[in-house]
């Protein structure tokens, strides 16, 4: 008979220790902060779209509108994809018309112009897709094809309407330098010193301290090129730099909801180091508009 003793059972916590990560749970390796993204490609993106935007805002003017109107049908045509996978089914073809309605109508009438198109662009979308079928699905399309039109086409023609004030080009450039500059010292910041999560089920990577760098740098871009180019009094600037920061977080924080209610990671792939051109513009569509209602409302 062996005198050997009998091995001990397992406790808790050497079982805890012994078994690999859970299923579901995420690895200490994946929860070191980092970038997340081929970063020598962002960076060459980033700079590429920088320097395409300088030539359409001060060099060629005249095809503002239309890198505007690109952007805004494929970012309509990513989230046409994305929805599919939550299984709604959005007519393409009055969606992309409504789009080049809405930027044309924009261009040449204002404001004005934009609530026409607008209308007359749901009326078409409702009209084409119960033509197909009635039912809830139906409901369902129409009802995710009225989200589209409202969020990418409606919000982005705000930049044409700065776009057509005085100093319209510096003003675009005031409302997309608040998400820019959210984007980058968000990332700069949270890589650095991130360690409390802002919103983990939403978005883990972002954290307070994050969201601190994004206002910082966020809010001292705004308020340079609002007192230095535009000569607005420094409180404005730091009003509507607070404003946009605060409105591109909760823009990206958005979409980020959407895509993990979708389960996917970006809304496109055309861009390398960014993902789809919805990705980048997100925050834009959002702080168009405030920018546009800020000014408004603090120098009219």
């Amino acid at each position: 008979m062996s005198t050997e003793p009998a091995p001990a059972a397992p406790t808790a916590s050497s079982t805890l220790e012994a078994a690999p990560d859970a299923p579901g749970s995420e690895p200490e390796h994946a929860k070191r902060r980092g970038a997340g993204r081929n970063l020598p490609a962002a960076i060459a993106v980033g700079a590429g779209l920088a320097a395409l935007l300088f030539v359409t805002l001060f060099v060629v003017p005249q095809a503002f509108a239309v890198l505007a109107a690109i952007a805004m049908v494929i970012a309509v045509l990513e989230v046409t994809r994305a929805l599919a996978q939550g299984g709604l089914q959005l007519p393409q073809i009055p969606l992309l018309v409504g789009v080049i309605g809405m930027v044309v109508s924009t261009v040449v009438f204002g404001a004005q112009g934009l609530l026409v198109a607008t209308a007359a662009a749901v009326c078409v979308l409702i009209l084409w897709r119960v033509s197909e079928s009635m039912g809830l699905s139906a409901l369902r399309d129409v009802a995710g094809g009225v989200f589209a039109l409202a969020w990418i086409p409606f919000l982005g023609c705000f930049l044409l309407l700065l776009f057509a004030r005085d100093q319209g080009e510096m003003l675009v450039l005031l409302a997309i330098l608040g998400p820019v500059g959210n984007d980058i010292g968000g990332y700069v910041a949270g890589v650095l010193l991130g360690k409390h999560p802002m919103a983990p089920r939403i978005s883990p990577k972002k954290s307070w301290e994050g969201f601190a760098g994004s206002l910082i740098l966020g809010t001292a871009g705004v308020t340079a090129v609002a007192t230095l180019a535009l000569g607005l009094p420094w409180w404005a600037g730091v009003a509507i730099g607070v404003v946009l920061v605060l409105v591109s977080t909760g823009g990206d924080l958005s979409q980020s909801l959407l895509k993990r209610d979708l389960d996917i990671k970006d809304m496109g792939h055309l861009l390398p180091g960014h993902g789809g051109v919805l990705d980048r513009i997100d925050s834009i569509l959002l702080a168009a508009p405030a920018t546009y209602v800020m000014l408004e409302v603090l120098l009219p």
